[in-house]
């Protein structure tokens, strides 16, 4: 049984899973198989498809630096486009023979004695594998908020990341719960179609002017053949959007001042938008800008002055058979409740209760979440988790956009994986010291940002874990990540070999240095 039936899985067909799926061929890795539990790639764009899905960076930025796309065809692409783009690059790649569409994988064991991981699947297979590439992303499960009477509502449900195109909202009372980045964009649309639309806040959003235009075809042109202008183009986007999202995020408390100019930036485009007094006071948040991930929009602000949109801050108490009832026991009848509310976290313990990850000598992802502080070798891999590489864990997210972070920990597994097949292991880990070593790098970096200091302490922000650190993101920016993840020292790791002949791995030859 020391021979798997693939070298190496990945769970997931997001850009993350696609991501390292195109890291593993470009370096001649190409036993794997990438496990997607829907029935499309894509990940969240290929879940989430409500109305005027887009992008929240600009398209320049939301690519891969190896796969550079001219051809967006305006500065922040709908959802559409950026499954065209998705999709290009399974075709480009030919990915399409290593997907597994329909393949949840619902439990991981680590088999200590054969240097194997065993996925446990929804239809009751079990596939072996050497290695394991998780690519499950940040927002793994929808959550359903807790509120008294949900499961009696009359009318129609529709949660966010299901969104239903059957249905005809044009005309109907439709309340929407939740006021983060999609509602951002969900909300205009709604109010176009509802005859009244009640949307209930818990927290207000800071929201920007987005410089959202359509790019013309000789600029299109221009990317295309003009040698590097993409290349300077992304790399100027890059730096500004990093500037914007993260290092306001990261150093805001250090310079405290720096962050009073997106504060007033967003208060002075909010009174251009919304001049009644009262309404504004609801749509500033009493949180700090930074705390939370910002948004940009030209018309969300706007929409709540129209006269068939009403704006709830009262608590909801609760959801009756026909509508919606607040503390302040005002009832609100609806026909339509959608469900704007978020989701459950990578590294929350709820989602490995419901697909447990058992590795080396009992350990228990989701016990470790639930009691330990967060930890791992550069975001990417756990000593407990032998032969697994995470595209998305603690301290990993930095830099622009989320392909960043990918390309850095598919280099990390890529060069890992590599070195294993030289030597002739069939198992690696990284130590205990060096993952030690990482955590006291990174932790306290995490406890001087913005998100620790007075302005944040009203936001009850996802950035920050269970455990009060502010594991979400990592606090460098993503030019120490990207080279961090090129210069780590192998030495960082242990690899083993199982006795015998045949336990080595059926990887094709390729050396550490090509992988880097």
């Amino acid at each position: 049984m020391s021979n798997p039936e693939h070298e190496i899985v990945i769970i997931g067909a997001g850009i993350g899973g696609l991501g390292a799926a195109i890291g593993l061929k470009r370096a001649g890795l190409t036993d794997f198989v990438i496990l997607e539990r829907s029935a499309g790639i894509g990940g969240t764009w290929y879940n989430n498809h409500y109305p005027d899905v887009a992008v929240d960076v600009p398209g320049i930025v939301y690519q891969f630096s190896f796969a550079k796309n001219p051809n967006w065809s305006r500065t922040f692409p709908k959802g559409r486009e950026v499954q065209q783009y998705i999709a290009g690059l399974v075709d480009q790649y030919r990915l399409n023979d290593h997907l597994r569409l329909g393949h949840e994988v619902m439990e991981r064991v680590w088999d200590e004695d054969n240097h194997l991981w065993l996925l446990s699947l929804a239809d009751g297979r079990v596939i072996t594998s050497r290695f394991v590439i998780t690519a499950v992303g940040a927002f793994v499960e929808p959550k359903v908020p807790d509120i008294a009477g949900l499961e009696s509502f009359g009318g129609k449900v529709i949660q966010t990341q299901n969104w239903d195109h059957g249905y005809d909202l044009a005309g109907k009372r439709i309340a929407v719960i939740g006021t983060g980045a999609t509602s951002v964009q969900l909300i205009p649309q709604m109010a176009r179609m509802a005859s009244r639309l009640d949307v209930y806040q818990r927290r207000a959003i800071w929201v920007f002017a987005k410089p959202d235009f359509p790019i013309p075809r000789i600029a299109r042109w221009a990317l295309k053949y003009v040698p590097g202008l993409q290349s300077l183009i992304r790399g100027i986007a890059a730096a500004a959007v990093e500037v914007g999202l993260v290092a306001i995020t990261v150093y805001g408390k250090q310079i405290a001042p720096i962050t009073l100019i997106p504060n007033w930036a967003c208060r002075a485009f909010l009174f251009s938008q919304v001049r009644d007094r009262e309404l504004r006071r609801k749509l500033r948040p009493e949180y700090g800008f930074g705390c939370k991930r910002p948004s940009v929009s030209n018309i969300y602000y706007r929409t709540f002055t129209q006269p068939n949109v009403d704006l709830v801050t009262d608590p909801i108490a609760e959801i009756t058979p026909t509508g919606i009832v607040t503390k302040n026991g005002v009832r609100r009848d609806i026909d339509v409740l959608v469900l704007a509310t978020g989701f459950e976290m990578s590294q929350s313990p709820e989602v490995y209760r419901a697909r447990p990850v058992k590795g080396r000598n009992g350990f228990d992802l989701a016990d470790y979440y639930e009691h330990n502080r967060a930890r791992a070798y550069e975001g990417v891999t756990m000593p407990q988790l032998p032969n697994t590489f995470m595209v998305f864990g603690p301290f990993a997210w930095s830099g622009s956009s989320w392909h960043v972070m990918v390309e850095n920990a598919t280099r990390i597994a890529v060069r890992i994986i590599a070195e294993a097949h030289r030597r002739g292991a069939t198992a690696i880990a990284v130590t205990e010291e060096a993952n030690n070593r990482f955590f006291e790098f990174i932790a306290p970096k995490a406890e001087s940002t913005l998100m620790h200091g007075r302005a944040c302490v009203n936001a009850n922000s996802y950035y920050i874990d269970r455990h009060g650190d502010f594991s979400f993101l990592r606090p460098t920016t993503a030019y120490q990540s990207t080279r961090a993840s090129k210069r780590f020292p192998l030495d960082d790791f242990r690899f083993d070999r199982l006795p015998g002949p045949g336990a080595g791995p059926r990887l094709a030859e390729t050396t550490a240095a090509q992988s880097n």
